[in-house]
């Protein structure tokens, strides 16, 4: 009987799936217990106060955003290498690496580095292509 198990490049899914989770509770933080009055977190209207925010919290928003973006097509470059029997190792390495440059990214982008960050943006989505056709044959 063959087990089945998560692959690392699975728990990269699963740890994509969570940066944009991240990124809105940095641009959240310390202001769940301010008052709206006087600036804190409106959960009434989440999507309108995150609008009104200003430098790294626009920021974070931002990239909550752009994670969400790339997360289908790292999720489906994944399933599709898995599917086509790409070789598990090599796999696992550029999951590990996309989540990797993700990461960091998103610290870039938090922290206003906006040409460090765009060249993040180029080398995760170079990654992601290679992790689609790793199974091509």
């Amino acid at each position: 009987m063959q087990t089945i198990h998560f692959t690392v490049a699975l728990w990269c899914v699963f740890v994509a799936a969570l940066l944009p989770i991240g990124c809105a509770g940095v641009a959240k933080a310390g202001m769940f217990g301010k008052p709206r009055r006087e600036g804190g977190y409106d959960n009434e209207n989440p999507r309108v106060w995150l609008a009104r925010q200003k430098d790294w919290r626009a920021r974070a928003n931002a990239a909550q955003a752009n994670s969400f973006e790339a997360l289908p097509f790292f999720m489906a470059a994944v399933i599709i290498a898995h599917q086509l029997g790409a070789h598990q190792g090599r796999l696992d390495i550029l999951a590990f690496l996309f989540v990797v440059v993700r990461i960091l990214y998103v610290m870039m982008y938090v922290a206003g580095m906006g040409n460090l960050r765009s060249v993040a943006w180029g080398t995760g989505f170079a990654i992601n292509i290679a992790i689609l056709f790793i199974g091509y044959r």
